[in-house]
């Protein structure tokens, strides 16, 4: 019984996950908005990541006859994307390992392609190596974010003729979806896509050595800055472009979990920044850094002990130690919210997480305007 349980509960977020993607795609290829539609998809590459490389692995858990039908590349892209997502949090790089990816990967990979293309020494102080794309005007991603999340190698990515090879990738992204139930013909409801205004979405082209120099944390550390740049990033997009979508009637599993993880991870990596001496923060930095986890609801998200919710929500399983009676199925979060957050309930509980995602972005909007 309770195996089947623990079954039922992974199946069912991997089979809703799957369900969502395809109808957001759906609403995708509707669209005539190129700018709109590639803008959105990379700022959903890594949560599409997520889901696949965590459904593989449970799925082959579960029957073990199963075998990958991807590409090993894709299988890495895949990872090192879904990956991305603990920010600070990945045990694998670390703080130093992130901040030297920017650094040696996305920041020259950027410069060696974008820079010193103009015959014209006078108008090479012109050229720019970064994007940003703002939705309402506030940042939802950056070339370098974007680079960042998608798991490719920056210099591949960025490649004059890597289309097809980027294409190819994501046709079996979607071939796998596609194998779990993702079809472009679903009549569900629509996604938060297409709540979205394509006039509130805009980009401009900047030098990333000035750009970072002015923002966050000032201009001895360009890295920390394109890594708070990449927070900034994720949180505006969870706040401004998901809730968009909130006008419908019913909670999106799928819409929750991506902002929950968001901000999660932003806080929590926030905190192992500001307590992490090798990395030292200005006064102002500092500051603000301890209003952004010091709020009750950031601490109540980040309580070791509610942990296992986060858990849940990325991994697909129930928590290991979970009292089994206390789980129902056909309640959101299979009713685990009683048991991580016993002063909310579910409708109560959304909303602080709600309030907090705001409040967090919010301050990252003061924060991102430096010193």
């Amino acid at each position: 019984m309770e195996t089947d349980a623990r079954t039922s509960a992974i199946l069912q977020g991997v089979f809703s996950d799957a369900e969502y993607f395809g109808r957001f795609a759906r609403d995708l290829d509707t669209s005539e908005n190129d700018f709109l539609r590639s803008v959105i998809a990379f700022c959903m590459v890594p949560y599409f990541s997520l889901a696949m490389h965590e459904s593989l692995r449970k799925i082959q858990n579960i029957d073990p006859g199963i075998a990958p039908t991807h590409t090993q590349g894709t299988l890495d892209i895949s990872a090192r994307s879904r990956h991305s997502l603990k920010l600070f949090e990945d045990t694998m790089r670390g703080i130093e390992g992130q901040l030297s990816y920017f650094r040696d990967e996305i920041f020259t990979a950027h410069s060696d392609r974008f820079l010193g293309n103009t015959w014209l020494p006078l108008a090479r102080p012109f050229e720019t190596d970064l994007g940003l794309y703002s939705y309402a005007d506030r940042l939802i991603t950056t070339t370098h974010t974007a680079t960042f999340h998608t798991g490719f190698e920056p210099s591949k990515l960025l490649a004059q003729d890597s289309g097809p090879y980027i294409s190819q990738v994501y046709e079996e992204y979607g071939a796998h979806f596609g194998s779990l139930g993702a079809s472009l013909e679903d009549q569900g409801p629509d996604t938060f896509f297409k709540s979205l205004n394509p006039s509130d979405l805009g980009d401009r082209d900047v030098r990333a050595s000035r750009y970072y120099r002015k923002i966050f944390n000032g201009p001895d550390t360009p890295e920390i800055n394109a890594t708070l740049t990449t927070f900034r990033a994720m949180l505006n997009f969870a706040e401004l472009v998901l809730r968009s979508g909130l006008r419908r009637q019913h909670l999106e599993y799928t819409d929750f979990k991506i902002g929950y993880l968001s901000l999660y991870q932003v806080l929590r990596s926030v905190h192992i920044l500001l307590n992490d001496a090798s990395y030292p923060l200005t006064g102002r930095s500092a500051t603000i850094a301890r209003r952004i986890i010091s709020t009750q609801a950031a601490e109540m998200i980040m309580r070791r002990n509610a942990k296992p919710f986060r858990n849940t929500l990325m991994h697909y399983n129930l928590p290991p130690s979970i009292d089994i009676s206390r789980v129902d199925l056909s309640q959101p979060f299979f009713g685990l919210i009683p048991v991580y957050f016993p002063q909310h309930d579910v409708a109560s509980f959304i909303e602080m997480v709600h309030e907090c995602g705001a409040d967090t972005a919010a301050m990252f909007e003061e924060w991102s305007m430096g010193s």
